[in-house]
């Protein structure tokens, strides 16, 4: 590694022991270029649900770090994730966001390829080339894996990536699973896009924050669309899995979801809590069978390394980098098929007022994201060190018999840290082989 991008001798990028953070990571170009390279080339990427391309030829538009892929079944069947730069000059060789094709066909000089990748002609091949080009080793670069959970459609550009279900582990599974427990999933037309003035990491960890919940959305909160009871409870669960995977947010307590079971299921007397709406499909005995002991009580924000985050509003959103300064947030809302008519308009008009063009949450958001971005720029701002310090060594890691485990406290940094500890296990690994030999395991005791 290039000596200048090395964390200080006298304090890491993230000092794990002391939760304070090295500001610099939010605005240097070097880490920044690392990061595309050793993050996100290497790790597994979400870039889309099955449901976007369903048959033969269809296509859906995405991106691996700054490398737009194009998502494509082919005519076998099976889902192809590749590089939309045509070998010849560079070109892009789809332009449109989403849709159906029988090949794909570069503007500049006429290559086309078809939908798993290949090349299958070019204008003069015989007069111009004379037949003198190995068309077998000049297609669309593929993805090195890519394979689907539960209908998530993940790839990587490393070979030497570990199976997806293992690098998911345990937690990110869960996260998933809490999404598609839901029913047979289909994202609704229209991917919501904006760009905000800042860093791709702020945006990933305030995912896990709900510190800021009562003072950045106080607007939202007066006009009634949050509660502080509801949408900031003090009662949080934090569950933390290998490579920078986990969940962080509200949990409930096995006599609070018995109590909503008494309520919702058998009609018992009771006043509605806020957790009924969100807990109200973890009644089925199934899906908490399927979330574990656990899980069934997280009611929390899965969040995906890098930069996938499941909320449970029934959306999705990756947080692309655009630059050290820019992010660009891609919102799904994704909805169980079986919904009557009235209810997807109802699960579409929470998406909307939540996270959507109408909403009210992420706009108040990325302004202070996209400040804390500008304030690591200053040539003396940036060399004092932002805290992530809260409840750092205040509580324990309850593990369960099932082998699931969870923090079980107040409001706190605990993903915040874990994010970050990943994050730097990532940057400092040559490889794969480093990486799984050297990135931590989830704590255990203390926190």
């Amino acid at each position: 590694m290039n000596t200048a991008l090395q964390p200080s001798t006298s304090m890491p990028w993230f000092d794990v022991n002391k939760g304070i953070l090295d500001r610099r990571i939010f605005a240097d170009p070097a880490i920044y270029k690392l990061e595309l390279e050793r993050i996100f080339a290497r790790g597994w990427n979400f870039v889309a649900h099955e449901s976007q391309i369903p048959a033969t030829g269809d296509f859906f538009m995405s991106f691996i770090g700054e490398d737009q892929v194009i998502v494509v079944r082919d005519r076998k069947g099976d889902v192809q994730v590749l590089i939309n730069s045509c070998p010849h000059r560079g070109n892009t060789v789809c332009r449109a966001e989403q849709g159906h094709t029988n090949s794909f066909f570069c503007s500049y000089h006429g290559w086309n390829f078809d939908l798993d990748g290949r090349l299958v002609g070019m204008p003069g091949e015989e007069a111009f080339y004379r037949k003198d080009i190995d068309k077998a080793a000049w297609g669309l670069t593929r993805a090195a894996q890519v394979t689907s959970y539960r209908g998530f459609v993940f790839a990587t550009l490393d070979a030497a990536a570990p199976p997806l279900e293992e690098y998911l582990g345990w937690v990110g599974r869960l996260g998933l699973d809490m999404m598609a427990s839901k029913g047979e999933l289909e994202v609704v037309d229209g991917v919501v896009k904006n760009r905000l003035k800042c860093n791709w990491k702020l945006a990933v960890d305030n995912l896990y924050d709900w510190y800021h919940v009562g003072v950045s959305h106080g607007s939202a909160m007066r006009l009634g669309l949050l509660t502080t009871e509801g949408n900031a409870p003090d009662s949080q669960m934090v569950i933390l899995g290998e490579y920078g995977h986990g969940i962080g947010g509200p949990g409930i307590s096995e006599a609070q979801f018995a109590d909503m079971e008494s309520r919702l299921v058998h009609g018992k007397a009771g006043e509605p809590q806020w957790y009924d709406r969100t807990g109200i499909n973890r009644l089925s005995a199934e899906v908490r069978a399927e979330l574990g002991p656990v899980g069934y009580r997280s009611l929390g924000h899965p969040s995906i390394f890098p930069n996938l985050w499941i909320a449970l509003t029934n959306q999705i959103c990756l947080r692309i980098p655009r630059g050290p300064f820019e992010t660009e947030l891609w919102w799904f809302t994704m909805v169980p098929k079986s919904l009557t008519a009235e209810q997807r308009r109802e699960a579409v008009f929470v998406a909307t007022h939540y996270f959507g063009p109408a909403g009210l949450l992420e706009q108040d958001d990325g302004e202070n994201w996209s400040h804390s971005t500008r304030g690591a720029q200053g040539s003396v701002s940036q060399r004092r060190p932002v805290n992530y310090a809260m409840g750092i060594g205040q509580d324990r890691v309850y593990e369960d018999s099932s082998g699931q485990s969870a923090i079980e406290t107040v409001v706190n940094e605990h993903g915040q840290r874990w994010t970050y500890q990943a994050w730097q296990e990532w940057m400092l690994a040559e490889d794969w082989d480093a990486l799984k030999k050297n990135h931590s395991q989830p704590p255990r005791g203390s926190v």
